[in-house]
């Protein structure tokens, strides 16, 4: 499935955010937040789960934009560091 990168990016950008304000502030609008983000994500890659349309995701923007997988690894290690 194609997707314009710029919207790509801005929905992995907001399922990050979503994910660490739900892990930190879980609230019934945060995880209906993140359901609707994660739905929208495995749609717009074509796949079933949300593990799957991550990497989905990263592959592609990886594949256009080198230095995304640097700028991805850094904000998970953050997120990682702050859980």
């Amino acid at each position: 499935m194609l997707m314009a990168r710029p919207v790509l990016k801005n929905l992995l950008e907001q399922y990050e955010t979503l994910s660490a304000r739900h892990a930190a502030h879980g609230s019934g609008e945060s995880l209906r937040r993140l359901e609707d983000v994660s739905y929208t994500l495995c749609v717009s890659t074509g796949t079933r789960d949300i593990d799957a349309a991550l990497a989905a995701a990263r592959h592609r923007l990886a594949a256009t934009d080198p230095a995304h997988h640097a700028r991805h690894a850094r904000a998970k290690h953050a997120q990682a560091l702050a859980s």
